[in-house]
């Protein structure tokens, strides 16, 4: 597999300047889910907003408080969404700082009344895991501000990858969790992930002007329009290779992601079923397809 952003990196609990306030610390989980891991932010000069705290790891923790200095303290923990390679360090490091843990919701939030069916009925894996004892302090709705000595955050949600997704907005820069990334597209899961919020999500974020997103994994995003437009048209086209494909005969999740992803290292291939069974629910609320049976992992769909 081509490495995507061979010039990308850095070092695992490493704080490396990226602007003036601004800290990334690599965490050392790298997958190929999570790519060269888990990228912690540290914002602030005083008061430390430490944004994705990221996944169980004592060497991370040690490393987070290690980039508090002098003068310095943890003021506010925050957290993107409740998947298992950004969440589960936030209770550890609020324990260890007092600071409290700010999120959308616990990991059942934000989810579409036809995301809880399916959930309820037992449609759950694939993705990097959820976080299921996730819980936060404080909740933060969309349009939430969050303000620290010398910054100010503004919460967006922008579920898609996941229900509880938020997405914070530093004047015209954007954490983007795992709704943008520059290295990948991102994993779209149900009952977690639902593909019309993630279209939507995306769409909204156009409507604004980034100078440049952080996003959970990978390097920065420079040309912020330029990849929100190029993940459109991704799922765009993968959504009409899904009816091409169905165009020839009814097909399940993973039968069709054997058609469309052929060059995909076959670890992800489970994945990329995941992809196209958002699709299939997706197209299936267009009234596009229909699944020939139950609403589930393994359905078969046929073109409308």
């Amino acid at each position: 597999m081509i490495d995507p952003q061979p010039d990308f990196q850095p070092v695992p609990g490493h704080a490396e300047t990226l602007a003036p306030g601004l800290r990334r610390i690599l965490a050392p989980n790298p997958s190929p889910m999570t790519y060269r891991g888990t990228n912690t932010y540290v914002l602030g000069t005083r008061d430390l907003a430490v944004i994705d705290p990221g996944p169980r790891s004592q060497a991370h923790l040690e490393a987070i408080l290690a980039a508090v200095g002098p003068g310095q303290r943890v003021s506010h923990i925050l957290v993107t969404h409740a998947h298992l390679d950004h969440s589960p360090l936030a209770r550890p490091l609020a324990d260890a700082t007092g600071a409290p843990v700010l999120a959308f919701g616990d990991a059942r939030a934000g989810r579409s009344a036809l995301m809880r069916e399916l959930a309820e009925t037992g449609l759950a894996g694939g993705g990097e895991g959820v976080d299921a004892e996730f819980s936060p302090d404080t909740e933060l709705p969309d349009g939430a501000v969050v303000e620290g000595d010398g910054w100010r955050l503004e919460a967006l949600h922008t579920p898609g990858h996941f229900g509880n997704h938020l997405s914070f907005a530093w004047g015209e820069q954007l954490f983007s969790g795992d709704l943008v990334m520059g290295w990948a597209s991102s994993l779209v899961s149900p009952p977690d992930g639902d593909l019309g919020a993630f279209m939507d999500s995306l769409e909204r974020l156009r409507t604004r002007r980034w100078s440049r997103l952080h996003p959970g994994h990978g390097a920065p995003v420079e040309d912020a329009a330029a990849r929100i437009n190029a993940l459109l048209a991704h799922r765009r086209a993968r959504e009409a290779a899904i009816l091409e494909a169905l165009a020839a005969g009814p097909g399940d999740a993973a039968s069709l992601a054997a058609a469309i992803y052929r060059d995909t290292d076959p670890a992800l291939m489970p994945a990329a079923a995941r992809n196209v069974l958002a699709h299939l629910i997706d197209l299936t609320q267009r009234k596009l397809v229909i699944p020939l049976g139950n609403l589930e992992k393994t359905a078969v769909f046929s073109r409308l």
